[in-house]
């Protein structure tokens, strides 16, 4: 369960923005969206090996 305290006088925008960066964090609705459709394990491993490639590339870029 999320909380997040309010302050006396705080706007309720402000409170709805620290609301929605704590839920955001949870990575709830990344799993959810993960959920809606099944992706066989070979494809996650070979979107995964894409992303390494490419954090290399940065790496070796900012060097």
């Amino acid at each position: 369960m999320i909380i997040v305290p309010v302050k006396e006088g705080e706007p309720i925008e402000k409170a709805l923005k620290k609301f929605k960066k704590k839920f955001e964090k949870t990575g709830i609705v990344k799993e959810l969206r993960e959920r809606q459709k099944y992706t066989k394990p070979s494809v996650k491993r070979r979107e995964q090996i894409i992303k390494a490639i490419y954090r290399e590339k940065m790496k070796r870029l900012e060097e």
